[in-house]
Formats: C-alpha cells, sequence, structure tokens
C-alpha cells in the first residue's frame, strides 16, 4: 500500500479535521465571548450616559434622536413599552405614547376634510400650537417614531414617503394598497388632481383598475369628484390644506 493512504493515514486526517474543527470553535466562542462583553460595557456607559443628560434627552429633540440612534446600533429601544427601564429611567416612553394619543386625536379631527391623509409637517404644526413652549421640543423625528408604535392599529395609522422628500400619515381604519398610494404620489406632481387619462398614461394601467381604485378612494372620502363639460376629475383635499 502507497504511504499516506493507508487505514492510519485516513484515522489521522480525521483526528488532524477535529482537531481543526475544535479550534476553530474555541475562537468563535472566544469571539463570542469578548464580543458580548463588549456590548455589555458599552450598555453600561449608555445607561450611565442616559441618566446624566436626561434632562436634556428629554427637552431637546437633536440631542433625543442621537440618543435613539445610539441606542438602535446595539439593539437598545427605549420605545418598546412604556413601562421598561428605558421609560422608567428617562421618561420618554411615556412622552412618545402621550405624542401618538395626540397625533390620533389631530388626524381624526381633521378627517372630514384630509380624507385621512395629511402632511406629517402640517400636523407637527398643530402639535406645536397646542403645546406650552416650555413644554418638550418635538420635532418630525418624534412623530415619525411615534406613529411607528400605533402599528398595534395595523394599518390604520401608517406613513407615506412622498415624491417631495415630505410624508404623509395615512389614517384610514383599513388603511391603504400600493395602488392608491401610487395615485397619491401621482396627484402632489399635479396640485393635488388626477383624471384616469394622467393616471393611465403615468402609471400604464388598464382601466378597470384605475375605476376599482378611485371608486374606492371615493369611497372613503379620500378624495372628492369634479365633472366640467363631462370630464372628471378627483381632487386630494389633503393636498389644499394649510
Amino acid at each position: 500500500m502507497r504511504k499516506g493512504f493507508g487505514i492510519g493515514a485516513i484515522n489521522k486526517k480525521a483526528l488532524q479535521q477535529s482537531k481543526f474543527e475544535e479550534k476553530a470553535s474555541q475562537i468563535s466562542e472566544n469571539e463570542l465571548s469578548q464580543l458580548s462583553r463588549q456590548v455589555d460595557t458599552f450598555k453600561k456607559n449608555l445607561e450611565e450616559f442616559a441618566f446624566k443628560h436626561r434632562d436634556e434627552i428629554k427637552r431637546d429633540a437633536n440631542f433625543r434622536k442621537q440618543f435613539q440612534d445610539m441606542c438602535a446600533n446595539i439593539g437598545v429601544d427605549p420605545l418598546s413599552t412604556s413601562k421598561g427601564f428605558w421609560s422608567e429611567m428617562l421618561g420618554v416612553g411615556d412622552f412618545y405614547y402621550e405624542l401618538a394619543v395626540q397625533i390620533i386625536e389631530i388626524c381624526s379631527s381633521m378627517q372630514e376634510k384630509t380624507g385621512g391623509l395629511i402632511y406629517l409637517d402640517q400636523v407637527l404644526d398643530r402639535i406645536k400650537r397646542t403645546r406650552n413652549r416650555f413644554v418638550n421640543e418635538v420635532s418630525l423625528d418624534d412623530c415619525k417614531r411615534a406613529i411607528k408604535k400605533l402599528n398595534i392599529f395595523g394599518n390604520a395609522f401608517t406613513l407615506i414617503s412622498m415624491n417631495n422628500g415630505r410624508f404623509m400619515v395615512q389614517s384610514l381604519p383599513e388603511g391603504m394598497g400600493l395602488d392608491h398610494t401610487q395615485i397619491v404620489q401621482l396627484a402632489e406632481l399635479n396640485n393635488g388632481v388626477v383624471d384616469k387619462d394622467s393616471i393611465r398614461s403615468n402609471l400604464n394601467w388598464e382601466m378597470y383598475r384605475i375605476e376599482n381604485v378611485l371608486n374606492l378612494m371615493l369611497k372613503e372620502g379620500i378624495i372628492w369628484i369634479d365633472i366640467n363639460d363631462n370630464r372628471c376629475s378627483f381632487y386630494f383635499p389633503s393636498f389644499f390644506i394649510k
């Protein structure tokens, strides 16, 4: 038998492979343990930082956003519950839940005028009008985070990214699908107005699809219809709210 091809050589190779795998496992465990210690240390430092700057985190919207970003980098969510450790220490949980309630109240009170769609910055303006200027500052980022907490209502409260970089708050019981969102985005480019021909030419949809979506949006009050010389135009009242 040629050297290196016997049973002994096979056993030796298997032993070497086993030792190699054992060593690799040790290295992985050591690296994981070291990484875990680093994360624990960072979390401890983050807690100390948060406690030291708690008043600034609650008061300053920009500082609060930077703190949230730091937390996200290590998988910590201060908003996961209004009664969690971070919320108890900082009070930010109650801040966001109260803000979410205020957003719901604003959207609901304006539903008849907006059809369930309103720019997020317009919501923020109304929040600032009702809040004492000495109360914690509120930013667009705060509003976005608060709305994300409303996912307990399913799709009833969601954000729509618009063409101009702004966001709209959609507050409809059944939510909106992709087709509805595309028509909203198209309307934004046309001063808040669309018609069947513009939808067909821009989105390349069949007429039955266009009519199904428009009929549903009419039923929900999202759009209004204007008939002039037998030509139908559809207006989004949300784009005319000041």
